[in-house]
């Protein structure tokens, strides 16, 4: 599914069942950088930057190739995971790294925003047994090409996309009954902060309040790090948490409803 908006890039939204799989298990696959890799082959590069263990936040270097009528693009982008019971709640966001400055070849995309909910689910081949993992994605980008591009683009690329997931999933699990070794990201994976998110009739005023509360709680402590305030993914993990409660896309209220608060902040 995807979103046009009257201001920035298209908005899309999908959802994933994997069979067999646990919660943990998809967001150490989702987090492992090394392992995508092997897996997806859009991804040329992957590099951590900066770690902090006290959230298991981490700043991330990406460059990932596009067709041949396109200029490869690279990515700096902070991520964190908030955990509400076993559902967690993964958040990427574009950062300024200004150690790292932009070149002019790969071009930058720097308004990036991706994240996903992660939860287990009933199983679809087996009745009653919560088997499965349901994974669904929030995501947007302003990669420099034309938005109708874009689209098309998207529209026929989504299913290779979703195979290659899948597949790269088998391996991955395959490959974590046979090591035992962790690597780094998948550690930092673990480092969640706890939150709690409860039904409530007015899931938007729900969850922005939850990002205030943590928000708030971040301002205690070591919020903005590298010129990089935790705020942003809070904000961005509240509206990711609105869409798939209200399973659809973000609503024009909610984007403008989180704008406001974050910018009386």
């Amino acid at each position: 599914m995807s979103r046009r908006r009257q201001e920035g890039p298209i908005m899309y939204c999908s959802r994933t069942i994997f069979e067999d799989a646990t919660p943990e298990l998809v967001r150490d696959f989702f987090w492992d950088g090394d392992f995508r890799l092997k897996w997806d082959p859009m991804l040329a590069y992957c590099k951590s930057l900066d770690e902090f263990p006290q959230n298991g936040a981490t700043i991330v270097h990406w460059i990932k190739k596009f067709p041949f009528f396109c200029s490869d693009r690279e990515y700096i982008f902070g991520g964190r995971i908030w955990e509400s019971g076993k559902t967690y709640y993964c958040v990427t966001k574009g950062v300024p790294y200004p150690s790292l400055p932009k070149k002019e070849k790969p071009r930058r995309v720097e308004l990036y925003f991706s994240s996903w909910r992660i939860r287990a689910v009933q199983s679809p081949k087996h009745v009653g047994q919560q088997s499965a993992c349901e994974v669904t994605l929030v995501h947007y980008e302003d990669m420099g090409i034309p938005k109708d591009v874009a689209r098309v683009a998207v529209r026929h690329g989504m299913w290779g996309a979703v195979k290659k997931l899948q597949s790269g999933f088998r391996a991955y699990q395959q490959m974590r009954h046979t090591e035992t070794t962790l690597s780094h990201s998948v550690i930092m994976a673990r480092m969640t902060t706890k939150i709690s998110i409860t039904a409530s009739n007015d899931p938007l005023d729900h969850d922005l309040s939850v990002a205030d509360k943590i928000s708030d709680e971040n301002d205690s402590s070591n919020a903005v790090q590298h010129g990089f305030d935790w705020k942003w993914l809070v904000v961005g993990g509240a509206v990711a948490a609105v869409c798939v409660l209200n399973t659809g896309l973000v609503g024009k209220a909610v984007l403008l409803g989180a704008a406001r608060r974050q910018a009386k902040k």
